[in-house]
């Protein structure tokens, strides 16, 4: 009961902007079941700053420990903001029966808990973008023609859906790389898939928007037509701080518009604490805490 009155308000107050005088949030990257890592960040970001946790998504799988990276986020209460990415979405369609766990999956501690329900609830009530006024948090990123309002019109569109007693049906049709470009007209399927895949899966994109799912490299592997989301020329959410994780081979990245924090943890590179102010002058990394290539 504690737990489903935590997802009600966390869920009421996801979208309401933030006090201008509260001091800005910190953004964490990837941790993907890395449980070792987030103590030791957490530890010593303690008696540095007790403000919001922003989590960039994909908390779960390939690291050792996913079930109590769980515990320990939801222990935070309210001071923790996480948006859902892809490995999350992996896991409530295992958990809904469209998935089989893969070889490299490690979620079976999560599937075998026992409130393993209570978990996927508050999993699945995590939003797929959050905003403050100032800073919008994605776990991938967006496509080059959607401006802010619209980027939470769409992501609203698929929590409602997550969040809905059709959650598991809802699921069987989420997935998939068709289609790769967004039209207004899309509906139904269509629709959530390109919305769902922009915002927890895109990496590279040509200028039209058109998503490449192959390329997992870093920018300068990019194929001739294809250039990072975030350097689309006239992209819609330039005005805006947009942060976000999910590309290791980016590593951090920090520049007026975007500020990238995955920095490879479950690959052995290190996991980051970085202030998101949106003055550029009072950015800065506040904790690395290194990370074992055991996985």
């Amino acid at each position: 009961m504690l737990l489903m009155n935590f997802l009600v308000k966390t869920s009421a107050v996801t979208r309401l902007c933030s006090n201008t005088t509260s001091p800005s949030p910190i953004g964490i990257g990837d941790i993907q079941g890395c449980c070792n890592a987030l103590d030791r960040l957490l530890n010593k970001l303690r008696p540095i700053d007790k403000g919001q946790l922003w989590f960039a998504g994909d908390l779960v799988n390939r690291g050792p420990a996913s079930l109590t990276v769980l515990r320990r986020i939801i222990g935070l209460g309210e001071r923790a903001v996480t948006v859902l990415g892809n490995h999350d979405l992996h896991l409530l369609a295992i958990a809904a029966g469209k998935h089989h766990p893969k070889h490299s999956d490690t979620l079976n501690d999560i599937l075998a808990a026992p409130d393993a329900i209570d978990l996927i609830d508050w999993l699945r009530y995590r939003p797929l973008a959050h905003y403050d006024g100032r800073r919008l948090l994605v776990h991938a990123g967006v496509l080059p023609q959607w401006d802010v309002h619209t980027i939470l019109g769409l992501a609203h569109e698929i929590e409602v859906a997550l969040r809905g007693k059709d959650w598991k049906i809802f699921l069987q049709s989420l997935f998939g790389n068709d289609p790769d470009m967004w039209h207004d007209a899309l509906q139904g399927s269509a629709r959530a898939r390109i919305i769902v895949n922009a915002i927890t899966r895109i990496r590279f994109c040509d200028a039209h928007g058109q998503i490449e799912f192959k390329e997992k490299g870093s920018p300068n592997t990019a194929p001739a037509g294809l250039m990072p989301w975030f350097d689309v020329p006239k992209r819609r959410s330039a005005t805006t701080l947009v942060v976000f994780g999910h590309w290791s081979a980016l590593g951090l990245l920090i520049r007026d518009d975007i500020i990238g924090l995955d920095s490879g943890c479950v690959w052995g590179g290190k996991l980051s604490a970085i202030r998101l102010a949106t003055d550029p002058r009072e950015r800065d990394i506040l904790v690395q805490v290194d990370c074992s290539k055991k996985r």
